[in-house]
């Protein structure tokens, strides 16, 4: 069985890097990945998302229009479904909002993608 990771964020290179960093992992089957360029673009996909179960969502802080902070007790809508979210500003007062609000981690930019792949492996094995 095949499951989903959703990115939120609204920067394109984000996507892209991420995207390359995970393209072995897609192709082979472990999971799928859905992209979202905006947090309210997202929330129809956390609250419809059929098929593939959805195991994690990483979403950018700082966003037009809602941000990742005010998407949090939205994704609510998928309750067993770890938030993890990523910013370029990881100050104690940003930390402090985001665990509050519900999330699983944070993580800086530039991405520490071994950070994020020990996360998502973490996912894999509660569902696996």
């Amino acid at each position: 069985m095949s499951v989903l990771i959703l990115v939120v964020d609204d920067e394109p290179d984000v996507e892209l890097l991420v995207r390359q960093r995970f393209r072995q992992d897609v192709r082979a089957g472990r999971f799928a990945m859905e992209f979202a360029q905006s947090a309210v673009a997202a929330l129809p996909r956390i609250t419809s998302i059929t098929g593939a179960p959805l195991i994690l969502i990483l979403s950018d802080i700082n966003m037009p229009g809602m941000s990742g902070l005010e998407l949090l007790p939205r994704a609510r809508a998928a309750p067993d479904v770890p938030v993890i979210m990523i910013t370029a500003y990881g100050d104690d007062d940003t930390k402090r909002k985001a665990l509050e609000g519900g999330a699983e981690s944070l993580l800086t930019k530039p991405i520490d993608f071994a950070a994020l792949r020990d996360e998502i492996e973490a996912r894999l094995g509660q569902v696996g």
